[in-house]
């Protein structure tokens, strides 16, 4: 899944793909690398973000670049039901939403379509996640919310085949926090649904290595790998061709 972010304000491009050709022509060289499916997101979700985008400017930034890409799989990152179905009607082939569905009538969207849907956990919001998030046991109480959430969006209609689940690395957690969902990440895979990770560039990253966010892809490869070796379905990256050669790599090793 290679990550096209058409904000000001995301932390590691904001503002590079605001315009939209810029966005399309980005998409479209992602694609070209080797990506699978482009999740576009106009509304920042980096920690400490900025007051809620409207869903009149969510969309504002977002059709143009949609409309543009309708020959593409793509993937919409947004957690507002009126975005959702927007982008459902132009043909998005899955709703990304860090909120697991759970605003009002977003579960219906869903219902409504076709479309594939990836769940993620996160403890509080964006703007204050990150201020002192805890945990008793933070594999356990994560697998429970996500069993949870599966739950409620079968019992809508949505079909099980549909749903994605993702930990929520960096949403509500410490750096320890992230560690202990990957290593242990081979029980998210156990849960009977494709999961998602996503390390890229993240601020982890920057703690353990002591580089910007600019400066971790390599480290964003290993957590990828790491990932991918205990049973990640998606790897959801910035950098989709050097992810691919890594990944081109521990499958031939895998596969002699």
């Amino acid at each position: 899944m290679g990550v096209v972010n058409i904000t000001p304000d995301s932390f590691s491009d904001g503002g590079r793909f605001l315009d939209p050709a810029a966005a399309i022509a980005h998409a479209h060289r992602l694609m070209e690398e080797g990506a699978d499916l482009i999740d576009l997101g106009a509304e920042s979700s980096r920690p400490g973000a900025a007051a809620e985008v409207s869903a009149e400017e969510e969309l504002r930034r977002l059709l143009p670049v949609l409309q543009g890409l309708r020959d593409l799989p793509l993937s919409v990152d947004t957690v507002k039901p009126e975005v959702m179905r927007v982008a459902l009607a132009e043909g998005a082939a899955m709703i990304n939403d860090i909120n697991a569905l759970r605003a009002p009538s977003a579960l219906a969207a869903l219902a409504a379509s076709d479309a594939a849907v990836c769940l993620m956990h996160m403890q509080g919001s964006p703007g204050t996640m990150q201020q002192d998030p805890s945990y008793g046991d933070v594999v356990a109480e994560v697998k429970a919310f996500l069993l949870e959430r599966i739950g409620s969006v079968v019992a809508t209609g949505i079909a099980l085949e549909r749903v994605v689940v993702d930990p929520g690395f960096g949403f509500g957690k410490t750096l320890e926090h992230n560690l202990e969902l990957l290593r242990h990440f081979g029980e998210f895979a156990a849960l009977g649904v494709p999961v998602l990770a996503g390390w890229s560039r993240k601020s982890s990253l920057g703690k353990i290595t002591g580089k910007p966010a600019g400066e971790r892809l390599a480290a964003s490869i290993a957590a990828a790998l790491i990932a991918a070796q205990n049973g990640a379905a998606i790897l959801r990256v910035h950098d989709v061709a050097a992810t691919r050669d890594a990944l081109a790599v521990l499958a031939a090793v895998k596969n002699t």
